[in-house]
């Protein structure tokens, strides 16, 4: 074998490809049916991810014709011409010939690819783009073509017709990616449909779109290449053959063939069990075990049990995600080595283990509706984990681990959300223990009461009859393990007069239930635990065992126990009263960020109109103040001289959306004089920014008679869209979050003088092109042609919008008489007949109510200038667009909230999480722009091909017809 020889048959291959039009015609078809289907077929803008992903799914797909067609001639054409006998007889090898060909083909396929890469290109122009799954994407479609162009020389040694040799190319490159894609392993399952998977080249694609290089997968589809290159080189031997050649060297080629192949191939299963040969090319490694994770990982002392439960049969959306959990699971296993124990089940093939999780773990099956053409049918699945570290248990569903994405009128994308935090957060939780390895009642420093509001036996459901007796079981145990810390009594609200069903009703909003819809028996079974300040209610366990119950209760109990969570005192507005959401008048509700933060962390509600922060807060959140008296704000202000973080999310504004109007009003926070006297001052004006996230407006259209109402997505300057250098990159807080989206935002203004001796660190920017404006008039304008109505009003810059403060401060009561103690004067001077001195009073007074005028070092206040971007309808209204709810914005304050508590570890995991990068707002005309660019630029590309290749065909041929004058061929 010779290089200059392969080199002169790839060069005289390349030559008559380029020397006829078709050639130009197969590089624009694949460029325009990969542009097609990158905008159309899978709605890039909708999807508003910056990344190429979907390309690079349609790639094994696309090679299969684009393969097809650029082999189909190699060897049909020589053997309808008759030239075949005469390469045969040449004096080069057929490895020769073989190679010159195929290196031909994949070098006009690396020329495809490479007229793709203004896509990747010009994403990364308007976004920030990861290259790294990018380069891994190229390199995987360079080696599936390249096994893909084998299988189609093979195929075209064996025929004489091109249009045969398409055909069955095609068909064989089909095959390999089908026999790996749902269509067929939807159809069987469990262990085959994981052979099969491992067999089909489109599936051994998908972890290297994500960025995931595994020489496994690589080494794949290096062997199919190799595999097909010597059954050609052997079938292009055997053609050289006599009828009566010598037999026995025959059976020699047929040997080693055989033997080659075979070695090929079983070197996949060899190295199928060796999964730590993988390389995590994304951007902050995403995809692999974190430092932080190994860390917890080390601290365990006895075996950890991670058991995932995955049903075979399930639903088509989350039957790709098994495998990448199953893959992951693996990793924590290989990661902890012998420290933990990793179980994969199908619990419709283990009844026991079913049975278990079922009565033990609550672990249940969802059922899903699955509907194709010919029939619908519903599918009980499992898609839950289990951590599990000596008797501490956590347990996540498929809601915990997925997320959901409207991409399009009945499409949704499902992908896992961030299965390395959510596992490793459960590692902690089982590894600590909210016990600390002793009795619950260990860190219950007050009298906890449990008390049921149960019906008599006559009126309960025989199930909830049986359960009864469980749960007295239950509660006699833990009244034993209490110490005289726990109580519990069971009443009947219906007995007597019926006064106590009427105090709940009133107290709790308790009414009775029923065990269906159409049972007319109603009931009463409520369970609560309390002491005295704060009521838990324990919902009833699915599964109506004592393991399940026992779990129940104590998991209550925790909130009523010290040192085990950390607290977060937690200050939002009220409820609104029934009445006004039926007038239409709404105020903004802040249950998303609550029950998110409730997932970590105990979360207390507190007004502070007794003037003091609860003794239990680790940290102090107030969102959307409105009117702090001087009790409050004197609360605010000890918590923070105590040395505690303070959370703020203030404006001098606060926007109010009605069925008939969006409305702006001033907002006094009673915080302005208090932010003043640390430096912090809060602009009375609105900022507007041209890069900004789309508001929903609904529109209502006739068609037919009937009436549509759509959402149309209007350009919305008050939707700051924080991004790229707006978001601080010297946090871990900021720094992975992709976006926020900051809703009628104000301007903040620190004084450099009075935080001289503080760490300021900016958090949120908005874009250099916004501008300010002190009008309140905030509803969206469009003119008569659909464009925005919004233009730049006097200067434009970049202005603050999120802050951290950290250091020594002093207090704005300072050298004042404390809030608590002048109303405790007040109220004992009206006491006419105090035998109580003055001096007495005021000195015991004082020692309750002492102003702490200075803060350590560890004190930290963040601002974040915005009344309403956490409520839960502007996370709708923001969601709205990608037909999801909001989450950037709660994931913030998630990090804040871990950075303050030094929970920095998962915060590392959190941050690695989002990998998703979202796109900048682009109008209807961006989004045009950008498309007709990338067309344009495929058809330059082809172009410029044309113009290189056109000048070196010529001396191409007369080069080899020199070489063949010269009688090397």
């Amino acid at each position: 074998m010779q290089l200059d020889k392969i080199r002169h048959i790839e060069r005289k291959e390349l030559a008559l490809f380029f020397s006829s039009p078709v050639g130009y015609l197969f590089l624009a078809s694949f460029l325009a049916v990969t542009l097609f289907v990158f905008f159309w077929g899978e709605a890039f803008f909708v999807r508003n991810i910056a990344d190429v992903r979907p390309m690079f799914e349609w790639m094994p797909v696309l090679l299969v014709f684009l393969s097809a067609a650029l082999t189909m001639r190699m060897w049909s054409e020589e053997r309808r011409t008759g030239t075949l006998e005469l390469v045969t007889t040449t004096p080069l090898s057929g490895w020769d010939f073989v190679l010159g060909k195929f290196l031909a083909c994949w070098i006009l396929l690396a020329i495809a690819l490479a007229l793709t890469l203004p896509l990747p290109i010009t994403v990364s122009l308007v976004a920030d783009l990861d290259w790294g799954p990018v380069l891994a994407g190229y390199l995987a479609a360079l080696l599936l073509g390249g096994a893909y162009l084998a299988i189609g020389v093979f195929v075209s040694a064996r025929t004489d017709s091109q249009i045969v040799s398409l055909i069955l190319t095609s068909f064989a490159c089909g095959v390999f990616y089908l026999i790996g894609s749902p269509l067929l392993t939807d159809l069987v399952g469990g262990g085959l449909a994981d052979a099969f998977r491992s067999l089909g080249s489109g599936s051994r694609f998908e972890s290297i779109t994500r960025g995931v290089i595994d020489v496994r997968d690589l080494y794949y589809y290096t062997s199919i290449l190799a595999v097909f290159l010597t059954l050609n080189v052997y079938a292009l031997e055997a053609h050289r053959w006599a009828e009566d050649g010598d037999t026995q060297h025959h059976r020699g080629w047929l040997i080693g063939t055989g033997l080659l192949v075979g070695n090929l191939l079983l070197a996949n299963f060899w190295l199928g069990q060796l999964t730590s040969l993988r390389v995590d090319v994304t951007q902050g490694r995403i995809y692999s075990i974190s430092e932080a994770t190994r860390g917890y990982l080390e601290q365990l002392q006895e075996p950890l049990l991670i058991r995932g439960y995955f049903s075979n049969k399930t639903h088509p959306l989350l039957a790709p995600l098994v495998p990448r959990m199953k893959d992951l699971l693996t990793e924590f296993g290989v990661a902890g080595g012998n420290r933990v124990r990793v179980e994969i089940i199908d619990p419709a093939d283990d009844p026991a283990k079913e049975d278990e999780a079922n009565t033990k773990y609550s672990i249940r099956p969802v059922p899903f509706q699955i509907a194709d053409r010919y029939q619908a049918r519903l599918v009980n699945s499992y898609f839950d984990v289990l951590v599990r570290y000596g008797d501490e248990y956590e347990v996540l569903g498929f809601r915990d681990l997925i997320e959901v994405k409207v991409v399009g009128e009945g499409d949704l994308d499902v992908q896992l959300r961030n299965p390395e935090y959510d596992l490793t957060r459960s590692i902690k939780k089982a590894l600590y223990g909210f016990q600390g390895g002793n009795s619950i009642f260990a860190n219950v420093h007050k009298p906890v009461s449990f008390v049921g509001y149960v019906s008599a036996d006559e009126k309960l459901p025989e199930a909830l009859v049986d359960f009864r007796s469980v749960l007295n079981g239950v509660l006699e145990e833990l009244g034993s393990d209490g110490a005289g810390k726990f109580s519990a009594q069971l009443l009947d609200p219906e007995a007597g007069d019926g006064s106590i069903a009427l105090e709940i009703a009133e107290k709790y909003g308790f009414q009775p239930m029923a065990a269906s819809l159409f049972d007319s028996n109603r009931f009463y079974f409520y369970l609560t635990l309390g002491d005295g300040n704060s009521l838990v209610q324990i919902p009833i366990p699915e599964a109506l065992s004592e393991e399940a119950t026992r779990r129940g209760i104590e998991e209550g109990l925790k909130r009523f126990a010290t040192g085990l969570l950390k607290t977060i005192a937690f200050v939002a507005p009220a409820a609104p009263p029934p009445y006004m959401g039926q007038q239409g008048m709404t105020s903004n509700q802040y249950m998303q960020l609550r029950d998110f933060l409730q997932s970590d962390f105990s979360v207390e509600n507190t007004n502070l109109s007794e003037g003091v922060v609860p003794e239990s807060a680790d940290l102090l959140m107030v969102v959307d103040p409105e009117a702090l008296d001087e009790t409050q704000l004197f609360a605010v202000d000890q918590f923070l001289m105590k040395g505690g973080t303070v959370v703020l999310t203030a404006a001098p504004f606060s926007a109010r959306l009605t069925q008939q109007s969006l409305l702006a009003t001033n907002r006094s926070t009673g915080l302005e004089t208090w932010l003043a006297h640390h430096g912090v001052v809060l602009l009375d004006k609105l900022v507007m920014d041209p890069q900004n996230a789309a508001f929903p407006a609904p529109v209502t259209r006739q068609v037919g008679g009937f009436t549509f109402q759509d959402l149309v997505m209007l350009d919305y300057p008050y939707f700051i869209d924080v991004r790229g250098v707006g978001l601080s990159e010297d946090t871990v807080i900021t720094s992975g979050l992709p976006q926020i989206t900051l809703t009628w935002g104000s301007p903040i203004e620190i004084d450099v003088e009075l935080n001289a001796g503080r760490n300021v660190v900016e958090l949120l920017r908005s874009s250099s092109g916004s501008w300010l404006s002190q009008s309140t008039d905030v509803m969206p304008r469009v003119d008569d042609f659909g464009v925005s109505g919004y233009a730049p009003e006097g200067e434009t810059g970049s202005h603050l919008l999120g802050v951290l403060l950290e250091g020594r401060f002093d207090s704005y009561f300072a050298g004042k008489t404390s809030p608590l103690l002048a109303t405790d004067e007040e109220s004992e001077a009206d006491e006419e007949n105090s035998d109580v001195s003055e001096e007495v009073e005021k000195s015991s007074l004082g020692t309750l109510s002492s102003v702490i005028e200075r803060s350590p070092e560890s004190a930290r206040l963040f601002l974040f200038a915005s009344n309403d971007f956490l409520a839960d309808q502007t996370l709708r209204m923001v969601g709205s667009a990608d037909g999801t709810l909001y989450g950037n914005s709660v994931q913030m304050m998630a990090n804040v909230v871990d950075w303050s508590l030094e929970d920095r570890n998962l915060l590392s995991i959190r941050s690695r999480g989002h990998f998703n990068r979202t796109l900048p707002p682009l109008d209807s005309g961006d989004q045009a722009l950008i498309e007709y660019l990338n067309y344009g630029l495929a058809l330059a590309g082809v172009g410029m091909v044309f113009f290189l290749y056109r000048r070196r065909i010529r001396s191409t041929r007369l080069k080899h017809e020199s070489w063949l004058a010269g009688g090397v061929v």
